[in-house]
């Protein structure tokens, strides 16, 4: 049971470690600003879908990491 929930965790570290490495970046700066207002002016519809997509993949992941880390140092501490 330790293994597999290890494994798990393992897994669950690296999905959220790739979902995060896959968000856009926020532009800051000079030209953040000028690419926020064209942004806003015309619109990104397009990108919005997947940043949402990504933003509560990232939040589900990092929910589950956290309470597998739990699980396992509960699981390690009775071993």
């Amino acid at each position: 049971m330790e293994l597999v929930l290890k494994i798990v965790l393992v897994i669950a570290s690296l999905g959220l470690i790739a979902v995060v490495l896959l968000q856009p970046g926020k532009s800051s700066g000079l030209s953040g600003a000028i690419s926020g207002g064209a942004e806003h002016l015309f619109g990104k519809q397009k990108a919005r879908g997947l940043e949402l997509f990504l933003s509560r993949l990232t939040i589900g992941l990092a929910a589950a990491f956290f309470i597998l880390s739990l699980v396992a140092a509960y699981f390690v501490k009775l071993g």
